[in-house]
């Protein structure tokens, strides 16, 4: 089993170069505009999973699923000549969930901001339901200074 460190190092490296190959060497019109976000590899170097982004609608990510599933023997010995270990993992892409859940993120974020704008029209024309000041104060001894007089000293 190799060290985490080396793991992730390896894991760069094969995203890099996966990144590198779609954009050079694959010259296939059905391939979307895709991006790689993150790839992981098993701690024994044997198995590598690649996420990946499309930009489109739903079409073109199944085509670019189809295009990747096409190449992945070929974008696995690019892997293994230009990684430099003694076996080259398996890939397995895996559709980036990223988008979506951003999406649903901006989508809440819009849903608080008209709730608070709400919340806001409404209490602009509230007023408090007891006195305008809640806080209790301790008992102040008026007659004690009526006593003393102005500027004397207590």
């Amino acid at each position: 089993m190799a060290d985490p460190a080396r793991a992730r190092k390896v894991a760069d490296r094969i995203k890099v170069i996966v990144a590198e190959y779609l954009e050079h060497r694959v010259k296939d019109e059905r391939l979307g505009f895709v991006t790689i976000t993150d790839s992981r590899v098993t701690g024994d170097l044997q198995h590598a999973s690649v996420f990946y982004t499309v930009f489109g609608d739903e079409q073109a990510r199944q085509t670019t699923a189809e295009v990747l599933e096409a190449y992945r023997g070929r974008i696995r010995s690019a892997v293994g000549q230009q990684i430099g270990i003694r076996l080259t993992p398996s890939l397995e892409f895996i559709a980036d969930a990223l988008p979506e859940g951003a999406a649903h993120l901006e989508d809440l974020m819009a849903r608080t901001r008209a709730r608070d704008a709400e919340l806001a029209r409404a209490a602009a024309g509230a007023r408090p339901a007891g006195e305008a000041d809640p806080y209790k104060k301790p008992p102040r001894d008026d007659a004690s200074e009526d006593e003393a007089g102005p500027g004397a000293d207590a």
